[in-house]
């Protein structure tokens, strides 16, 4: 079957779906600009309420109750509806961010940022969901240009506000910003989102697997605690260690125990088994390790080692947040033409490229360098991450495309958490060994660090990004090159 090719005007926001399209935009830019803006921020932070070594908790408490929540979302999502999701999600974050502005220690902003994860949870998988729902394959190659337009722009104007902030106001503006992107957001997805006219097919009602997903929070968190202390507050050949990544390893197995017993898991068993799935998830996964990765170093690296401004560093970590929405832009003509995996060998390509770049970075390098680095990283993102969600919804029917981007969510957002740990505990493990010891490093702040101590601490960071950004050959490797809808609104297909 053919069907006329999609135009701008056919599916944008001067369309009849235009409405939901942008309340869908401004939703998914509360969270895209806080992605950005926080990370230039990290040292003036550091400076105000702690040490260098509690730092990368800002990132993986905010992307551990994310990822925990993310699934539960994605059942409720085909439970009760996108719409009463989004709005939950946004009170939640931008409840958060008041609390994040007024902490008064680095334990409660930490606090805070795993509250602020409870709503990024809920608005990420509820509105990339919508899209599944209301465009059809083709029409969401031109769809994703304006979502794609909204990390752009984000990518802008998050750093930017972030450098200028720290430099010029309070790091504590980053947070306040977020009440009126937040309400307005809220008040324009109230009375423009008619739900019911963009539904397929009615809700159904199902029970949620609490038990599993208690257990799926429990085994997260205590993998995070392991990744994240070992070597810096205990050995890795430690009881604490065996304690927090063995407890991590048996509810993990009592997970999938408890998942196969119960009517309907939180994470059912078919999606484990469905191969676009499982090549979004590989490629969900190795993308949320790597750009965390970045995101949390870079601005580190450009101001403590290369002697940049937060502004300045701002704007190379825009660099990646330009690049992935240009790739994913751009990424439909590609895989309605040539396939998804295809598209998906030509984003690892790039991957491998920009990591390759970064860890050529050195204390002489311009800040040019390191901007062109996550630049050509942000195009390999773009095209494996944004396609391989387009083929997962395209792969599965209705009453299954919210689980099913959850589950894809989920595995993003533990990626991300993994990787602010793993990196996290890779730096802090050299800066420990330099310095002579945990307790040393522990007591330094980061502004004293010096510089032959903290560039091969970053370097070794960069390197590890360059060896996981390898991993999405696996992912391009298990996508089939067609994927056919199992149910799409207008029946439109890839071929």
């Amino acid at each position: 079957m053919t069907t006329a090719a999609p135009t701008r005007a056919s599916v944008g926001l001067r369309s009849d779906r235009g409405p939901i399209l942008g309340s869908v935009m401004l939703s998914i830019a509360l969270i895209a600009i806080d992605a950005t803006i926080l990370a230039t921020a990290v040292p003036a932070i550091v400076r105000d309420l702690g040490g260098f070594t509690q730092f990368p908790w800002l990132f993986s408490a905010y992307l551990l109750t994310q990822a925990i929540s993310t699934p539960i979302y994605g059942k409720l999502a085909d439970t009760f509806g996108r719409k009463p999701l989004m709005l939950f999600g946004i009170g939640t974050f931008v409840v958060g961010s008041v609390l994040c502005a007024v902490s008064w220690s680095m334990g409660a902003l930490i606090a805070f940022r795993a509250l602020q994860g409870l709503g990024a949870g809920a608005i990420q998988p509820a509105g990339m969901t919508i899209m599944g729902d209301i465009y059809s394959v083709a029409e969401r190659a031109v769809a994703q240009g304006y979502i794609a337009s909204v990390w752009a722009m984000s990518a802008v104007v998050g750093p930017t506000l972030g450098g200028l902030f720290s430099d010029h106001l309070s790091w504590r503006w980053i947070f306040w910003i977020n009440l009126p992107l937040g309400l307005f957001a809220a008040v324009v997805l109230w009375i423009r989102f008619d739900e019911k006219a963009g539904m397929s097919e009615p809700h159904e009602r199902r029970p949620i697997d609490w038990a599993g997903a208690l257990l799926v929070a429990a085994a997260s968190a205590l993998l995070l605690l392991g990744l994240l202390e070992g070597g810096i507050r205990w050995p890795w050949w430690s009881w604490q260690s065996a304690v927090a990544l063995g407890g991590a390893a048996v509810l993990t197995l009592l997970f999938v125990r408890v998942e196969g017993r119960v009517a309907d898991p939180v994470l059912p068993g078919w999606l484990f088994r469905h191969r676009v799935l499982n090549a979004a998830t590989v490629a969900g996964f190795v993308a949320g390790v790597v750009m965390l990765g970045v995101t949390s170093y870079v601005p580190v690296y450009a101001q403590q080692v290369l002697g940049a401004g937060a502004t300045v560093a701002g704007f190379a970590v825009a660099a990646l947040a330009i690049g992935w929405p240009f790739a994913a832009s751009t990424s439909g003509r590609i895989y309605l033409r040539f396939g998804f995996r295809a598209c998906l060998f030509l984003g690892a390509f790039f991957g491998a490229a920009g990591a390759t770049i970064l860890s050529l970075v050195g204390p002489g390098s311009s800040i040019f360098l390191l901007a062109a680095a996550c630049l050509v990283l942000g195009l390999g993102l773009g095209y494996v991450v944004s396609p391989s969600i387009v083929a997962l919804q395209s792969a599965v029917e209705f009453r299954q495309r919210g689980v099913a981007t959850g589950a894809n969510m989920f595995a993003r957002s533990v990626g991300s958490a993994v990787g602010v740990a793993m990196f996290g505990a890779i730096a802090n493990g050299v800066v420990a060994d330099r310095l002579g010891g945990a307790d040393a490093a522990g007591a330094v702040k980061l502004e004293e660090l010096p510089v032959a101590v903290l560039d091969p601490a970053l370097q070794a960071v960069f390197l590890a990004v360059a060896g996981c950004a390898l991993l999405l050959v696996l992912g391009a490797l298990l996508m089939p090159s067609r994927v056919g809808p199992a149910h799409d609104s207008e029946r439109a297909t890839a071929e």
